[in-house]
């Protein structure tokens, strides 16, 4: 195993993931500098999910109901007002009512930003109204993702927590048979490949790359679409927890070795109960760019530079690994983008470091050189297809 990487498999595709048409975000801050706010909030809706408004008359009053996961968003647009509401949860004689009020109180001052959740009839709602002439496109955008995010997020957590109930079932789309058993396949060997590099780091007593570890393992796990539930949400927590340079480093370790391991510990039904796929608004992912990926590799250029220039194979290959994974977990990317960063995964796996990290190294530069179509037209193939062909 020693300098070895574990392996990668692409997630299977998934029909809800709405992708976004950058012509409408263009068009969308034109109308909105022209003081056209109704055009403009039209035009960010058709950027967000250009199936939304499809077969409505926008000339009229606008009314959209659409589940994203297990929450479902009402948006209405009138001359006047853009309104935003979101049932959630139901309150009921086994809900824990002092404890989730208290937690509802704490997120609304934090994560939560403009929206806020509104107790109404025992029913808990996530609320944001504002005039059409203050919806500025960004404005528009971060809260709807806000909503969409934390609405379906807080569902699972607080009926795991204290007993709340669905304000209406999600809509699922099972997996096939086939497709449910190459899944977990996929988690299997991603869990496996966790527990024996935890114990070879270990036996070397390479404990700084624990962290490493764990957070590969959280990113591949996350980047599959269909993976939902209760598991979503945690791992959407943990996530968030390993990259905050606002919690201790130790802490973040520690938590996150615990949390892995109680996934290693869940039964394959368990893991099942969770894979489906669900209806979208938005997508959570940000919007992507040329420009905006050229930035972020930027962030991490002199880090890479200092291994690569080193010769730290092993510390540049793992560093490389969840940073572009960390690219699918963030960004709504173009397909080319998520498929040159998939393939480079795949053509890695059971390569010694030295040999894996050139091949990383190069898509990280068609990335922040800005040139990923041309990283995709040199890809050799992979090992299994240079055996079968």
């Amino acid at each position: 195993m020693e300098n070895i990487l574990p392996r990668y498999k692409k997630p299977l595709s998934s029909p809800a993931e709405p992708k976004v048409d950058i012509k409408f975000w263009d068009e969308a801050k034109a109308a909105f500098d022209k003081k056209e706010f109704r055009k403009s909030l039209i035009l960010v809706i058709n950027y967000i999910n250009p199936d939304l408004l499809k077969d409505i008359d926008t000339e009229k009053d606008i009314h959209i109901v659409k589940m994203q996961g297990s929450a479902e968003i009402q948006l209405t647009i009138t001359n006047d007002i853009f309104r935003i509401n979101v049932p959630f949860l139901k309150i009921t004689e086994k809900t824990n009512e002092v404890a989730l009020l208290r937690k509802v109180a704490e997120v609304n001052f934090s994560p939560l930003i403009l929206a806020q959740i509104h107790l109404e009839n025992q029913e808990l709602w996530f609320k944001y109204e504002m005039p059409i002439i203050l919806c500025q496109p960004n404005k528009v955008y971060d809260t709807l993702r806000e909503v969409a995010i934390f609405s379906d997020d807080f569902d699972d957590i607080f009926i795991d927590k204290y007993k709340a109930e669905f304000y209406k079932e999600p809509k699922k789309t099972d997996l096939s048979a086939s497709d449910l058993e190459t899944v977990w396949g996929h988690i299997s060997e991603i869990l496996e490949d966790y527990q024996n590099y935890s114990k070879f780091f270990k036996a070397k007593r390479w404990d700084s790359y624990q962290w490493d570890l764990i957070a590969i393992t959280l990113l591949k796990l996350s980047n599959m679409p269909y993976l939902n539930g209760k598991i979503r949400s945690d791992l959407e927590e943990y996530i968030r927890n390993m990259f905050s340079n606002d919690i201790d480093y130790h802490y973040r370790v520690d938590r996150g070795t615990d949390f892995v391991k109680k996934l290693c510990l869940k039964s394959k039904e368990d893991w099942l109960k969770n894979i489906y796929h669900t209806e979208k608004l938005i997508s959570i992912r940000w919007r992507s760019s040329v420009q905006i990926m050229k930035d972020h590799a930027a962030k991490h250029a002199d880090t890479v530079s200092k291994y690569d220039k080193k010769e730290q194979h092993f510390n540049l290959s793992y560093y490389l690994q969840y940073t572009l994974l960390k690219y699918i977990y963030n960004f709504n990317l173009d397909d080319n983008y998520k498929a040159v960063i998939e393939n480079v995964m795949e053509e890695v796996v059971g390569l010694t470091t030295e040999d894996a990290a050139p091949k990383l190294l190069k898509v990280f530069n068609s990335i922040a050189d800005g040139n990923v179509s041309e990283a995709g037209k040199n890809k050799k193939k992979s090992f299994f297809s240079k055996l079968f062909g």
